[in-house]
């Protein structure tokens, strides 16, 4: 059977590209389907590093100005890796060109925006999708499976950290090349966006709707070097924020996320608790979903380390990998993502989180920094 061609259009070149771009290759090998990827064009303004990029990664082309990318005829699929101050603008310009659009997280630099790029790609009926990855660990994936099916029960208690310590040096310099998330210009926010978002988005996903939170944020480093002024400048983004809510269902949130955490350097971890079952799920562990079932009874009660590598479907994505009990990786979340946005071209489903579910992590977001300013809870906004 002829296969249809999606043929992506990457913009920027960073981590995220490389994680993106891994997946585009390697999910026609593991999860067949209707359509073939093709890494059409990779775009960045300095030329010489985006043809080294798409010179390792297989692109066959290249651009260096993203408005010229987003208009050729020859390209299916935006996927937005920039900046978060770059990501409406791109995404308004493909929506009003029929592209696809794949959108880095957080969805943009405050709910105000992300209501324009909602509008614009229900308006220009494109499929889009923003990348909290994840929601597809298998192990995560497994838990809102366990949680859909009621064995929780009543559910009291959601709580979440996520934290690094690379900022942690009074010299390290804001702004430019590896530094933008430092700019709050270019960023937004801090640790708020860069790792609230994702506990945020994976909270909604298992958890249900924020109703209102009470937040606090510090800056522990007030003023660092520009790299692009030349100035000792004020830094204006959260090394560390913190913060408390409840949700619709009436269980309480607790959540920590900062970047001066000496010695961790991506300690994710999610536990939530129910009337009748605990989970518990730790990034640096990320094939083992820790469970508490309180029907299990007799003397080996206690918490069981679950596996999730089995090759059954009752294992999420783990059939088209590898035999049970061989683990896989962070980078096979951004396979498990497009295969999922694939299918949903197929099924005419549109995979989840669409722009529309990213906005709420963004209202989440935009109440945790207001409560943290004016120092009260706020009530989550909604659309």
């Amino acid at each position: 059977m002829l296969k249809k061609q999606l043929r992506v259009g990457m913009i920027g070149y960073g981590f995220m590209g490389r994680a993106h771009s891994n997946a585009y290759k390697q999910v026609g090998q593991f999860f067949p389907s209707q359509h073939e990827v093709l890494l059409k064009a990779a775009c960045a303004r300095n030329e010489a590093e985006v043809k080294k990029f798409a010179a390792q990664w297989g692109y066959e082309s290249t651009e260096t100005d993203w408005r010229k990318l987003v208009a050729r005829p020859d390209i299916d699929v935006i996927d937005i890796c920039t900046p978060n101050n770059m990501h409406k603008e791109i995404a308004l310009a493909a929506a009003a060109h029929k592209k696809a659009i794949l959108c880095e997280k957080p969805l943009a630099m405050n709910t105000a925006e992300g209501r324009e790029m909602v509008a614009a790609v229900e308006a220009a009926g494109v499929p889009n999708m923003v990348w909290y990855n994840y929601r597809r660990i298998p192990a995560v994936t497994l838990a809102k499976k366990l949680i859909d099916e009621g064995r929780l029960g009543r559910i009291f208690h959601y709580r979440a950290k996520f934290l690094q310590d690379w900022t942690i040096k009074a010299d390290l310099p804001q702004g430019g090349q590896g530094l933008w998330r430092l700019d709050v210009a270019a960023a937004g926010s801090g640790v708020s966006g860069d790792l609230l978002a994702h506990c945020i988005d994976t909270s909604l996903w298992l958890n249900g709707r924020l109703d209102s939170v009470c937040a606090m944020t510090e800056t522990f480093v007030k003023e660092r070097l520009h790299n692009l002024t030349g100035k000792v400048e004020k830094v204006g983004i959260d090394d560390a924020c913190t913060f408390m809510g409840r949700y619709a269902n009436g269980s309480l949130a607790n959540f920590e996320s900062t970047r001066y955490a000496r010695g961790h350097k991506a300690a994710y971890t999610f536990e939530i608790n129910g009337e009748n079952m605990s989970l518990f799920w730790d990034l640096h562990d990320l094939h083992r979903l820790q469970v508490f079932d309180y029907k299990d009874e007799g003397k080996i009660r206690g918490w069981k380390s679950v596996h999730v590598t089995d090759n059954s479907p009752d294992h999420p994505y783990m059939a088209n990998w590898w035999v049970p009990g061989l683990a896989i990786g962070y980078d096979a979340s951004f396979t498990h993502q497009v295969a999922d946005f694939i299918q949903g071209l197929e099924t005419g489903t549109p995979a989840a989180p669409t722009f529309r579910d990213a906005l709420e992590t963004q209202a989440v977001l935009d109440a945790v920094l207001e409560s943290a300013r004016s120092e009260k809870w706020v009530t989550v906004a909604k659309d």
